[in-house]
Order: structure tokens, then sequence, then C-alpha cells
């Protein structure tokens, strides 16, 4: 997902791995499958050589577009459909909170 949204569907690795609060060397072991599956591509950053950017492919968006209906009607039944008669946007302002 967030190599979907980044500009380019590029991120460099280390800040792949902090978004997912990962450490580097857990992200690259991560990184691995998808990139053997042609779903990730792995590249030396242009701009400083030490550093590995990853891309998502053609071929790992349409996966990712297409895993995100299940995704979606996953949480939908196993999330907030037992949030029922609850106020949601104090529920989603109390999370908020608590991410901050």
């Amino acid at each position: 997902m967030h190599l979907s949204e980044a500009p380019d569907r590029l991120l460099r690795m280390s800040e792949l791995a902090k978004d997912c609060n990962l450490s580097l060397s857990g992200m690259t072991r991560i990184a691995t499958r998808p990139e053997s599956d042609g779903f990730v591509d792995r590249v030396t950053c242009a701009q400083d050589a030490r550093g590995a950017n990853a891309i998502l492919t053609d071929k790992g968006l349409a996966r990712l577009q297409q895993a995100y209906p299940t995704h979606l009607a996953s949480v939908r039944r196993h999330v907030v459909d037992h949030w029922q008669g609850l106020d949601l946007a104090q529920l989603s302002q109390g999370l908020n909170q608590i991410a901050r």
C-alpha cells in the first residue's frame, strides 16, 4: 500500500521499513518474496548509491488492486460490523488521539 501511494510507486527501502514499523533488514527479508514474484523491483538509489529503492511494478499494482475488494470485505466483516450502534466519528477521533 505504501508503495502504491508513493510518487512513481517508489520508496527508499529504509523509508518503507520505517513506514511499516520494521527494521531495514526485516523489510529486506520481507521484500524478497514479492520481488521474486515480480511485484516489486529493488534498484540502487540514484541520489545515493549506498541505498536501495523499492518500486511497485505494474504486475504488483494489478495484484494489489485485485486484493482490495477481498481485504476491505474482510475488514468490514471482522472489525467494522462489530461497531454497529457506536458513534464512528467519536471512535475515529479517539483512535487518532491514541495514534498521536
